[in-house]
């Protein structure tokens, strides 16, 4: 049988055609267990792939060369042919002895490789964000909403009387919460001017101002939350704002409703989303429409009397949103700011002399809280960490805070977590489980001094039980501590009282227990909060590193998945890969045993049972060797892609490092917090550098010196393969290429608008990068923006307005249908009117804003116009669509719906920024203009990338 083999193969010509001079007369070959010597025949016929292909099922170990086919192979001086190479063969020499073996190789089409890296590129993506969102701080003792017995009255051996819960403080309570009220529009000069009656509050009422300082994110529904809570809400909270759920944490309003106190609400709907139950009678208002700062407040007011007459409720929640919407629409210090702040006092004003008038009937004060939910940015935004977004006015106000003469109380700075525990001590409930707030101390101080310290000591044992809950080394935190420092003088007070009420000492005693007690309180709320934003670095870094072996295994795959086979092998039996991965693994195994032994707080995935965590490292492991694999085929086998002679002498052109090292730096930026709240730094800086080198290359390439310049340009077309070999087009661009005018053929107006559109981009940007200060750094410093919106320069920006809106449309009309510039035109005349209406623009036939309109009809002029181009160009769309001899309106539809697009725009963006449209209105019509001026950049830009 092996003599047959081996006669077959001498027929079919595999021996050696061309050898080197002979050594020895003859060839030894050895195939598995078969070896035998073999004269040299005369004349070897080439090798057809029906040959090869036999030779391949009968020993069925090909041997696979991934080289490209149309080159020479040799071994030992050895020639095959082209289809035998393509058929995974390799010719044997002269004296050569090669034992074909059998390799373990898997191979994953592009489907199922691209399937799989999108699924562990999944799972790293979730590891590292439940390291970069920890689990909030919660408490675990007793079932949410069930509020356990109170903790006793400390003792030292005596027997105390107070083990129920205290009685509450205020029959009624009022929580007035206005929208982005930051606290300068309380306690500044913008207060003392359109606020009067609350200044008088503030100064010389019956009240207790404080600074509340919330945490990011600063948005309403995690503002709400933390208001009621107590807790401190992450910002995965960011992505329920719009859509609020249901809440399920121990907060004041459940635990009011648990009690048979009686809530009404009205303003803002996120309420009636988290407490879908818990009011007996509400009205909710959308915040949707960012416009309406009137009649989004009005909805609110249209109840105040007949609600205060009434007095058959407990609770009353009113959440205004205008001063919000103002905000969001014109800013901070825009006119319509000063306006809705004298409608809030005014408002104010009606709820406390309501309140106080009431009061004769009740045994107990009421309460009105005044207060924010988040403040409001420079630029009217919010959501960030800067000191005007996250300083709100707190202002609790009561005839049980009557103050003496000369008494001057400053605002406290506090944190609004502090709300919930003060609401709860207030209606008599228990304090949410949840809550890392601290009691506010003015609100009891002129309760008795047994009373006062009993309270705080129930805020210091809900506070000292949670941190026992969430930090494994509790014992070791100072203000655990503090807290038993505090008790035990607590205790000794109340046994000093039990035997003698009146003496002397218990007064100076009482102050320093209450002293240590607030003490311990705001280092057990520091830490809580601590541990509450605390990241998990291992977690994240776990799932960092799968993240970027999956990106490189991808990048280093890509040729093979994209080839014509569109297929990938994957070796699996290789010694050094296994011995790679099972030095890896022990190497992860190790590290893992050493972290989740020495942490001293828990980690995610240090809590993962044994053999999942062995799962994730075993793949991580797998996933370095596959990396080092691919990229050792890569580097050795010769398959970077080569070069023209015109590039020989430079590996990497500066368009190759422009792109990688502005992506490298442009992702490594967004490594941190600060870099990602200043990351337009970032892109103003890669932006200038492109355009500066889009623009360098231009002119080397239309004034060339020599041959040289005109074919290694930074945005040339990609030189052709020495090889001559067929490219594979996937993505059209050889075709697009061809089509692609050169810049050689353009003269005259044409090259010179070619050479000036990278400078009209870069100065584009530049005029953009002046007009307003982004970020958090730099916000508060005054630029163009500012200048433009104060109310002393509405001339400037009223002309300014103006002529954007008819370069706008002069740019936005003109392939458009004839209706539909009419209808732009109209639309872009009533965005003037409606800045007018609202007091940003002058008309000038009106110098002033007296008896004009707040904006509504104008708006609604607008949106006619914005609907009636969106519907014409839809309809034209998929008219063109349905009938093929339409196929012309096709074109005529996008530019009607793009035009409505812009019309939309210029509504909502402030007067100020219209520059902004204008100057990308002007980039996009030179990108797309004829002849082709900057049409040339993106597409080179991309066609180098892609190259």
């Amino acid at each position: 049988m092996r003599g047959e083999v081996l006669s077959h193969l001498q027929s079919m010509g595999f021996l050696c055609g061309t050898l080197l001079p002979e050594v020895g007369g003859g060839a030894s070959v050895g195939i598995g267990a078969a070896r035998r010597k073999y004269v040299r025949p005369q004349h070897a016929r080439p090798l057809g792939a029906e040959s090869a292909r036999s030779f391949t099922r009968c020993f069925r170990a090909p041997v696979r060369d991934h080289r490209a086919a149309g080159t020479d192979h040799r071994l030992g001086g050895c020639f095959l042919h082209p289809e035998a190479a393509a058929a995974g063969l390799l010719c044997l020499g002269s004296g050569t002895r090669v034992h074909a073996r059998r390799e373990c190789v898997m191979r994953l089409g592009s489907g199922t490789f691209a399937a799989g890296c999108v699924v562990i590129e999944v799972l790293g993506v979730a590891l590292f964000l439940r390291g970069f969102f920890p689990a909030p701080v919660r408490s675990f003792s007793g079932t949410e909403h069930h509020a356990e017995p109170p903790a006793p009255e400390p003792s030292a051996g005596a027997t105390s009387n107070w083990t129920n819960r205290p009685p509450p403080l205020f029959s009624k309570v009022v929580i007035m919460l206005i929208d982005g009220l930051r606290d300068d529009f309380v306690f500044g000069s913008k207060g003392v001017k359109f606020m009067p009656y609350t200044t008088y509050l503030v100064e010389k009422g019956a009240s207790h101002s404080f600074v509340a300082e919330a945490r990011p994110p600063t948005v309403t529904m995690p503002r709400v939350k933390a208001l009621m809570t107590g807790s401190l809400p992450g910002f995965i909270d960011v992505v329920r704002n719009l859509n609020s759920p249901a809440l399920l944490e121990d907060n004041v309003i459940t635990q009011a409703w648990a009690s048979g106190r009686r809530i009404i609400f009205y303003g803002d709907e996120t309420w009636v989303k988290l407490f879908p139950r818990h009011f007996v009678e509400y009205d909710g208002t959308t915040s949707f429409f960012v416009s309406d700062h009137t009649e989004v407040d009005d909805n609110v007011t249209r109840h105040l009397d007949t609600v205060l007459k009434r007095g058959d409720w407990d609770v009353l929640i009113l959440h205004y949103l205008g001063l919000d919407h103002i905000g969001h629409v014109s800013g901070p210090h825009s006119p319509g700011i000063g306006r809705k702040l004298g409608e809030m006092d005014s408002i104010l004003m009606r709820v406390h002399t309501s309140l106080l008038a009431q009061e004769r009937e009740m045994p107990l004060p009421s309460l009105l809280v005044l207060c924010g939910d988040h403040g409001m940015a420079e630029r009217g935004g919010h959501g960030a960490s800067s000191v005007e977004e996250v300083n709100t006015a707190l202002l609790l106000i009561s005839s049980a805070f009557e103050r003496k003469p000369g008494d001057i109380r400053r605002p406290q700075h506090i944190q609004q977590t502090d709300v919930a525990p003060t609401l709860a001590i207030g209606l008599g409930l228990p304090i949410p489980k949840h809550s890392v707030g601290c009691l506010l101390l003015p609100v009891v101080a002129a309760r008795a001094m047994r009373e006062q310290l009993r309270l705080l000591h129930l805020n210091a044992v809900q506070l000292s039980r949670l941190l026992q809950e969430n930090v494994p080394s509790y014992k070791r935190e100072p203000g655990f501590e503090q807290f038993q420092m505090s008790e035990r003088l607590h205790a000794n007070w109340v046994r000093l009282y039990l035997e003698d009420s009146r003496s002397e000492v218990l007064l100076s005693l009482g102050s320093k227990v209450r002293r240590q007690y607030s003490d311990a309180l705001r280092t057990l709320s520091r830490s809580l909060s601590t541990q509450g934003a605390h990241y998990d670095v291992y977690s994240m870094v776990v799932g960092a590193v799968v993240v970027l072996e999956v990106l490189a295994l991808l990048l280093l795959g890509v040729p093979q998945v994209l080839g014509a086979a569109a297929e990938l092998d994957v070796p699996l039996s290789s010694p050094v890969s296994c011995l790679l991965f099972y030095l890896a693994l022990l190497l992860l195994g190790a590290v893992h045993v050493i972290v989740c032994t020495s942490a001293e707080s828990s980690c995610y995935f240090c809590s993962l049972a044994w053999p999942a965590a062995a799962a994730v490292l075993a793949l991580v492991s797998a996933l370095l060797c596959a990396v080092v694999s691919a990229l050792t085929r890569t580097l050795v086998g010769g398959e970077l892609p080569k070069r023209s002679p015109a590039r020989s002498g430079s590996r990497w052109s500066e368009g190759d490092l422009l792109f990688l090292l502005g992506t490298l730096g442009h992702a490594a930026s967004l490594g941190s917090s600060s870099f990602v709240e200043e990351e337009h730094q970032t892109w103003y800086f890669l932006i200038n550098t492109l355009c500066l080198a889009l623009g360098h290359d231009i002119c080397r390439r239309c004034f060339p010196g020599d041959d040289g310049d005109r074919e290694g340009g930074f945005a040339g077309v990609a030189p052709t393969r020495p090889d001559k070999s067929p490219r594979h087009d996937l993505l059209g661009l050889d075709q697009r290429r061809k089509g692609q005018s050169s810049l050689d053929t353009l003269r005259g107006r044409e090259k010179w608008m070619v050479l000036a559109s990278p400078w009209l981009v870069l100065s584009c940007c530049r005029l953009l990068r002046s007009l307003n200060h982004t970020g958090v750094q730099w916000a508060h410093r005054p630029d163009l923006g500012h200048w433009l919106a104060s109310p002393d320069h509405r001339a400037e920006l009223s002309v300014l307005a103006a002529l954007c809106l008819l370069a706008i449309f002069a740019l936005a009309h003109r392939r458009c249908s004839p209706v539909s510039r009419v209808a732009m035109a109209l639309g872009l005349l009533g965005v003037y009117c409606y800045r007018a209406a609202t007091g940003h623009l002058l008309l000038p036939w009106q110098q002033d804003s007296k008896g004009i309109s707040k904006g509504i009809i104008e708006a609604r002029f607008v949106y006619v116009f914005v609907l009636g181009l969106l519907f014409t160009g839809t309809k034209d769309l998929l008219k063109s669509r349905v009938i093929a001899a339409d196929r012309a309106r096709q074109p005529a539809g996008l530019w009607d719906l793009h035009g409505g697009l812009v019309l939309l725009a210029a509504l909502l963006v402030r007067p100020h920024n219209l520059p902004v449209l204008l100057c990308s209105l002007l980039v996009q019509a030179v990108m797309t203009s004829k002849p082709p001026a900057l049409r040339h950049l993106p597409f080179m830009c991309f066609e180098k990338i892609s190259a």
